[in-house]
């Protein structure tokens, strides 16, 4: 008889609003009242995620898999170290810290209203073979609803989740109901709450994630509370790996020299990040020079499922870079989030998200001869992309699924943001299994993990008769139809079939600018620039490659097309062929394995030949770390307008992102990239034309230099071995010398430098009080910009190069850094007055309030064109308010939380678009920036909008009176009005909008948890 959930009291969300507006709501001058459920639940520690932690824990971080995988010892090492010790595990209880008095207390203070997990029923022991047990969990078939038999498997992850938590207060029994009927509630757009195993950063987005915490504490200071309550209470990994360019490439000591350059240039960065892994519990940094933080994501920190003081729960994250989805791959369910929004994770708050369709992607077949899991991945992202997925799951199924490798797979999972899915998701099966036992986990731990998701209904056995479960839309490929290809010039959903390469180039060269568009007269389509490279003749036409780069997780991580790469290089040595100087190639492996594997099989010395020698282990060019580019080249691009192209096997491509001067930039798999290395252009039809002239004279066609299937399996299976990844994270605790010198202060507390360009105090919470701000609306704003579709958060905040002649370099040049110092945005990520400077500075910005291309806007009042920041703080001197009017899928892209602090800082009150991307319209919420949409068919251009009005928005004056997904009506001083629906999606969102974004929100919460 199946069991049907109901709620004596269900939490309707008007009761929840009154409870998120009522937990942080005093009067202005009274002292904190006691703390209230809504706050101290997040101090509460759970058995979902981690142990608690308080004032006199002891530092080291205290996490393992009860059957030994990994250890994380409490010990004086430093603390970015794992403490990992693969021969002799230390079992999680003898390691984790006693809870502290603090915690205890908390604990008492909710007892009132946080309940007794009402599911303790359901807890169920999972027994080893050779007796004794694993641990205890919540068991799903337990509950005996034949409605869970038919829910996705990504949907499990949640319910699991939701049952484990459910305490009445922050997860309810009404919020499991929702979850197990998904097949209905799912189509309502009903909220649920989620919390995450764990969090996961980069530096990029990390130290500006440390930066707000090390800020917190000292508001929480000024406020009169304990700054010690700015705790991370799940564990956080921070893997620095956005750091490194390729200042130096084609030699043998790239690595070190690039490094070290690294380290000149970041020094202060990666100081701060040590301390706050000194400073922060439960948070663990890996140095630079370790790997790109999704690969050592996949082949080490996944967990797969946890044993936490005996519970086993499933692993799950949420990370503050885009691509964590490249955990997917193997069964963990992760997404990115904005950094604001991970803040709150780290601080124990839910995470509220609308519980999300599932597109169930149907996989049959097999990959043919000669097509690579790049191929596979651009064609289905193609296909996502057409289909409409964003907010959705991807979960994929189906025959195919056992002929994909777990890189395969990770690769797909990798490009959800691509595609504009939450997740892509492979549930775990045996292909999962293998890989957990290639890359070094222990039998123990793989026995464990397949046990407890067969027992909880979470793994698949294609062994077994198929069950039918429901999805919200069905999609099918059959892999034998997808063909090699490559995307772009400038969007990675743009895939063109390799045979049409040539076809296509020519007609972007000439198609009016846009997406798919250069406008190149037809008379300069031929242009050819001639020049002297070192004392060597040399030529650029349209379409030269100018950088060649293996980088990237979505590929470095694959050893099939890593190793294919290698076999492209072997063979085009063999055959007399050579990559023309002036290219920049480069390879920077996602982890060590990577090298490792290149090594034993022979073939990184033919890589080495064709140019492309390690240059650092980090995402380099996919993120526009792609250094100079050499003078000799860069003038003739620049003197004669050249549209040179990069050729990459990353996962984005946007204009202006690779490299300033690459207009044309393609996606590609590491093999094809370096068959187009070795042409030199993009304009090349490879079943036609030679790729180049070889031994005596004879011509070589692509078809001479490519791999068969068969040569790479032989290769991977002879090459790629589990020692190597032992190996490789036993040293990375290690760290490097570099890393090690590096001293910190012992305080609890940062001493900002107000002399820094890199560490700078935040004013988020200046002049903060108890009392929340309130919903605010917009009143007789000027536009600060018109944009139309596809706006990205590179051009919203670029991560790469800091111009000369833009407003942040003024300010850097007033401090005294000189231009080669000035390093790139996304370094600079933890002042937020560079990085306010740097909002809106892409070169490749498209204002439709100026008829040019570059980061500039017109001052409406004086009809003044200039620098965007320019005109953003005249409008705030003179207490203006300003709007951002935009088309469709604004702030796609990367997971970029200055996307929305940098706007806040300019003074941006609303955004109005057609359309926003996921995570960029929950980080404007978190800023307290009113995202607002044009109502279906209509747009800036519809309703004869000029960007030259000045815009009211009326928002209720009490948050109780403001719904999710409210209309409300925008009207001009032109005498126009319109509707647009207010993308405020959650109630907690709202709630969040109320205080003035979701950092006040928690910090006010956290102030008024008193013992």
């Amino acid at each position: 008889m199946p069991i049907h959930i109901s709620t004596s009291a269900p939490c309707s969300p008007s009761l929840l609003r009154s409870r998120l507006a009522a937990s942080c709501r005093f009067p202005a001058t009274s002292k904190p009242l006691r703390s209230s459920a809504s706050s101290t639940e997040s101090f509460v520690s759970r058995s979902s995620s981690s142990v608690s932690f308080g004032s006199q824990l002891q530092k080291a971080r205290s996490l393992s898999f009860s059957s030994g995988l990994r250890s994380f010892r409490c010990c004086p090492a430093q603390r970015w170290s794992h403490g990992v010790d693969w021969r002799s595990p230390l079992s999680l209880r003898a390691q984790a810290p006693a809870t502290s008095p603090f915690v205890d207390r908390l604990q008492k203070s909710v007892s009132t209203m946080a309940t007794e997990n009402p599911f303790k029923g359901l807890l169920t022991s999972l027994p080893k073979a050779g007796g004794g047990e694993f641990g205890k969990f919540y068991s799903l078939p337990a509950l005996n609803d034949p409605r869970i038999d038919r829910l996705p498997y990504s949907i499990r992850i949640l319910l699991e989740s939701a049952i484990r938590n459910c305490d009445e207060f922050q997860v309810t029994k009404e919020d499991v109901e929702k979850i197990i009927d998904w097949e209905n509630t799912s189509p309502k757009n009903v909220e649920i709450p989620f919390k995450p195993a764990r969090v996961l950063l980069q530096d990029f987005t990390g130290v500006p994630a440390v930066v707000d915490l090390a800020c917190m504490r000292d508001a929480m200071k000024n406020l009169g509370s304990d700054p010690k309550k700015i705790n991370p209470l799940v564990p956080v990994d921070l893997v620095v790996d956005h750091s490194v360019q390729v200042d130096v490439a084609r030699t043998e000591n790239a690595v070190q020299t690039n490094m070290e350059h690294e380290f000149r240039r970041n020094r202060e960065r990666f100081a701060f990040l040590k301390w706050g892994a000194s400073a922060f519990q439960n948070m663990l940094v890996v140095p630079p020079g370790s790997g790109i933080v999704h690969q050592v994501n996949l082949e080490y920190l996944g967990r797969v499922v946890f044993n936490t003081e005996g519970l086993l729960y499933p692993d799950s994250v949420v990370g503050t870079d885009s691509h964590t989805t490249m955990i997917d791959g193997l069964g963990v369910a992760g997404w990115g989030v904005g950094g604001i929004e991970a803040e709150a994770t780290m601080l124990g708050q839910p995470m509220s998200m609308v519980l999300p369709g599932v597109v169930g992607f149907k996989l049959s077949g097999e990959l043919r001869d000669g097509v690579t899991a790049t191929d596979l991945v651009l064609t289905v992202t193609q296909m996502l992309r057409k289909h409409g997925v964003v907010g959705k799951f991807v979960e994929f199924y189906g025959d195919g699924m056992s002929r994909l490798s777990l890189a395969d797979r990770a690769t797909i999972a990798n490009m959800s943001p691509e595609y504009g899915a939450t997740m892509g998701f492979f549930p775990v099966d045996h292909v999962t299994l293998e890989y957990l036992k290639l890359t070094g986990r222990s039998d123990d731990t793989v026995a464990m993990i397949e046990q407890y998701l067969r027992a909880n209904n979470m793994f698949v056995d294609y062994n077994e008769p198929a069950q039918e479960r429901s999805y919200s839309s069905y999609m099918q490929l059959d892999l034998a139809e997808v063909e090699p290809c490559v995307s772009g010039p400038k969007r990675p959903h743009d895939r063109v079939p390799l045979k049409d390469m040539k076809l296509d180039w020519r007609a972007c060269l000439g198609n009016p600018v846009g997406f798919k568009g250069f406008g190149i007269p037809d008379e300069e389509h031929y242009k050819v620039a001639k020049f002297s490279f070192h004392g060597q003749p040399a030529e650029l036409a349209h379409g030269s490659i100018v950088i060649a780069a293996i980088t990237s997780c979505t590929n470095t991580s694959n050893p099939s097309v890593m190793l294919g790469a290698g076999l492209v290089a072997k063979k085009a040595c063999e055959l007399g062929l050579q990559v023309k100087p002036w290219i920049k190639t480069s390879l920077a492996p996602g982890s060590g394995v990577v090298t490792k594997y290149l090594q034993r099989s022979g073939l990184q010395k033919y890589l080495d030949e064709q140019g492309f020698q390690h240059v650092g282990y980090g995402c380099t060019t996919c993120i526009g770390n792609s250094g100079e580019l050499d003078d000799s080249v860069a003038s003739a691009i620049s003197n004669n307008d050249i549209i040179a192209a990069a050729v990459l096997s990353g996962n984005r491509n946007f204009e202006g992102r690779i490299h300033p001067l690459t207009r044309a930039n393609y996606l590609a798999s590491p093999p094809l990239v370096v068959a187009y290395a070795l042409a030199g252009t993009v304009d090349i039809d490879f079943e036609k034309e030679p790729i180049g002239t070889g031994k005596g004279g004879k011509d070589v066609f692509f078809r001479d230099i490519w791999p068969s299937n068969e040569e790479i399996a032989e290769v991977v299976q002879s090459s790629v071995l589990p020692d190597m990844f032992r190996s490789t994270y036993e040293a990375i605790t290690n760290g490097n010398p570099m890393w090690n010198q590096l001293s910190i202060p012992a305080s609890i507390l940062y001493s900002w430098d107000p002399k820094s360009t890199y560490i700078h105090e935040p004013p988020y919470f200046k002049d903060m009080t108890m009392e929340p701000p309130g919903p605010h609306g917009v009143k007789n704003a000027y536009c600060l910009l018109k944009f139309g579709d596809s706006v990205t958060t590179d051009h919203i905040s670029p991560a790469g190069s800091i111009h000369k002649e833009s407003p942040a370099a003024r300010f850097l040049r007033e401090r005294g850094v000189d231009p080669k110092d000035f390093n790139s945005y996304g370094s600079r990520r933890g002042n937020d007055e560079v990085m306010a400077r740097g909002t809106f500075a892409n070169i490749r910005l498209v204002n439709r309030l100026v008829n040019e291309v570059g980061p500039m806007t017109v001052h409406i009042p004086t009809g003044e064109k200039l620098h965007v920041f320019d005109v953003a703080m005249r409008y705030m001197e003179a207490g203006e308010e300003t709007v951002v009017i935009a088309g469709a899928e604004y702030g796609s892209g990367s997971s970029r939380d200055w996307a929305a602090k940098g706007p806040k800082l300019l003074g941006v009150k609303a955004v109005i678009a057609k359309s926003f991307e996921r995570i960029h319209r929950s980080n404007l919420v978190g800023m307290g920036i009113i995202p607002l949409c044009f109502k279906p068919g209509e747009d800036a251009d519809t309703l004869g909008l000029t960007g030259r009005e000045r815009y009211t928005i009326d928002l209720p004056k009490k948050i109780s009176e403001l719904k999710p997904g409210q209309d409300v009506t925008v009207t001009t001083d032109s005498g126009k009005s319109f509707t647009c629906t207010t993308r405020f999606d959650t109630e907690v969102e709202l709630a969040y909008f109320d205080h003035g974004g979701i950092l006040p929100y928690v910090l006010r919460n956290l102030v008024d948890s008193k013992q």
